[in-house]
């Protein structure tokens, strides 16, 4: 679960009027006035009653005054309370081919690309968790002493390292010391590989014994690197974000998360822990150290088991129903999608 305060108890006029100043700040980016409020709240309150109804959200932290305004702007108390209580998303729709299942690494930069694309703001899919097993493995010599391990997993992933060896390797050799592994070990874990060879080791020719031991340690970098990769798109479309492009600063820090993708690891590993769609608000907590981002994100499955998260990141002044809808889609279009594209164990 993100971050919560306690939620204050709020009568249902008060509730009214928050939502409304929340979405018309949302739709205009200004701060709303107590005749704006009078207007779009369809409540028959006269400016008194209405400001005084504000003071007593603006006392509940829930709203604030700019100094340069007598209108109000959320806060990100506000924002939390709107999102969690008042939203009323409805799954939408969008044609199954919007995601092809394709290799898994084309599924999840077209999931950030769509996203980026129907929010304007930025996509960002963590790609999915990978145990270190493989499927095949391939040698393809390049010049003396110089190899290309050829890494396939079992979701048809491959990952590619060149090996310098002590050993000028043969073709023969080359294809002896693959057809072993791929017998002995297909499907296993890279660890439980290197454990069986330090056991077989004395049964297998001194120089193919080494040149598997260092495919299995390279395998092993090779598919531990993969895991937890980022793809981000859009970060662009910040730039013509009214609350970032008036601020620099605002928008150094947000392009900063952006370059740390460890913490965005952390951020979207805490959505992948519950189901639905998460919304973290900044300026709440530390979760997003960002006070000018939200970020919307949910898990996606493959075959029903949950391996990565996906969201949108923009700013806090977003509309967050429209944000949810787009969330909610994308991840059952890339569940949809690497479920159906995943190879058969055959």
């Amino acid at each position: 679960m993100p971050y919560t305060a306690a939620a204050p108890m709020l009568d249902d006029r008060s509730r009214r009027l928050l939502k409304t100043l929340i979405e018309r700040y949302i739709a205009d980016g200004q701060p709303v006035g107590s005749r704006t409020l009078s207007r779009a709240s369809g409540l028959d309150l006269s400016p008194a009653t209405i400001r005084n109804v504000m003071s007593d959200l603006e006392e509940l932290g829930l709203i604030a005054s700019p100094h340069t305004s007598a209108g109000r702007v959320p806060t990100a108390r506000g924002y939390r309370l709107f999102v969690d209580t008042m939203l009323t998303a409805q799954p939408g729709d969008l044609p199954a081919s919007a995601l092809a299942p394709e290799q898994p690494q084309k599924v999840i930069a077209n999931a950030a690309q769509l996203l980026s694309n129907l929010s304007q703001f930025v996509g960002v899919v963590m790609a999915p968790r990978r145990t270190s097993v493989f499927r095949h493995i391939e040698f393809l010599r390049l010049s003396q002493r110089r190899l290309l391990l050829i890494i396939v997993a079992p979701d048809g992933d491959v990952q590619n390292r060149v090996l310098f060896t002590e050993t000028d390797y043969t073709p023969a050799e080359l294809i002896e010391a693959s057809n072993y592994l791929n017998a002995h070990f297909s499907g296993l874990a890279i660890d439980q590989v290197r454990e069986r060879l330090h056991q077989e080791v004395e049964h297998l020719r001194g120089e193919i014994a080494q040149l598997m031991q260092a495919a299995v340690q390279a395998g092993s970098e090779a598919l531990s690197q993969a895991q937890d990769e980022v793809v981000i798109s859009g970060e662009r479309n910040l730039l013509s974000v009214s609350d970032f492009s008036g601020d620099l600063n605002h928008l150094r820090r947000a392009f900063e998360l952006f370059a740390q993708k460890a913490q965005l690891i952390r951020l979207l590993d805490l959505s992948s822990r519950a189901e639905g769609v998460h919304i973290f608000i900044g300026g709440e907590s530390q979760i997003v150290p960002v006070q000018e981002l939200s970020v919307v994100s949910a898990p996606y499955e493959v075959d029903g088991q949950v391996v990565g998260t996906l969201g949108v990141i923009g700013p806090t002044r977003m509309p967050y129903e429209r944000m949810i809808q787009i969330v909610d889609i994308t991840s059952r279009l890339v569940s949809n999608a690497l479920s159906q594209g995943k190879p058969s164990s055959a």
